[in-house]
């Protein structure tokens, strides 16, 4: 593994000038690509030409002695038509992919049916964080709540500061709504004569958590309030 300090002194030179030498002498589509450190995601108009851009690539890692993750590394069908020109074909729904914590997929605003590209938590991942807390709750099982309390709107809220995204309220319930079934295990295991029931829980210390509530605009909405002459 490399840094992202190195990830990102490397792929500038390997894979951003590449991509934009490819975008002004050889695409005749459009070419985008959204990039974290090692971490790209690029975008072609023509099938054709990602095809010959992920094989152009493969040869210019070669040559600094790098390679793509073959794990991590596949060409999808994915767009705003990519649902349609599927059906046509007799194929199911668009593929999905992760990136940057995120499933992305193909789907429709429910609202006006228009086109959009859903972002969801990666279910293994949130899986992997929840049974981190929840063996930290066993080890502060007789902490005072007080302390318990902090903590958990500290890690509750965190965890909300970056996935609490606009179409991903019902993993973030499910987040929720789990840390506090793990919390009253712990308060119930603490004492085996305690009287909490569920709903007396939810009342009081279980309403002391962050609410799920989107922190973050469409990604449309944030380009337009930092690009206001674009368009």
């Amino acid at each position: 593994m490399i840094s992202p300090l190195l990830a990102n002194l490397y792929l500038h030179y390997v894979l951003d000038l590449r991509v934009e030498a490819w975008r002004k002498k050889v695409a005749h589509g459009d070419v985008i690509v959204v990039r974290y450190a090692d971490d790209a995601v690029p975008g072609f108009q023509h099938e054709a030409e990602a095809e010959r851009f992920l094989a152009d690539l493969r040869e210019r890692l070669r040559k600094f002695g790098l390679e793509l993750n073959s794990e991590k590394t596949r060409l999808i069908e994915f767009g705003r038509y990519a649902a349609e020109r599927r059906a046509e074909r007799g194929k199911g729904k668009p593929e999905t992919f992760n990136f940057l914590g995120f499933t992305h997929i193909c789907g429709k605003n429910h609202v006006t049916g228009r086109y959009i590209v859903l972002r969801k938590t990666i279910g293994k991942r949130m899986a992997a964080k929840l049974k981190d807390l929840r063996q930290k709750l066993r080890r502060r099982m007789h902490a005072r709540t007080s302390d318990t309390v902090k903590w958990l709107k500290s890690v509750v809220g965190g965890y909300f500061q970056y996935h609490a995204i606009p179409g991903n309220e019902d993993r973030m319930k499910a987040f929720r709504n789990e840390v506090l079934r793990m919390w009253l295990w712990a308060l119930r295991r603490r004492s085996q004569r305690t009287r909490w029931t569920w709903d007396k829980f939810l009342e009081k210390p279980g309403n002391l958590l962050p609410e799920v509530e989107v922190l973050h605009p469409y990604p449309d909405v944030r380009f337009a309030s930092s690009n206001p002459l674009t368009g």
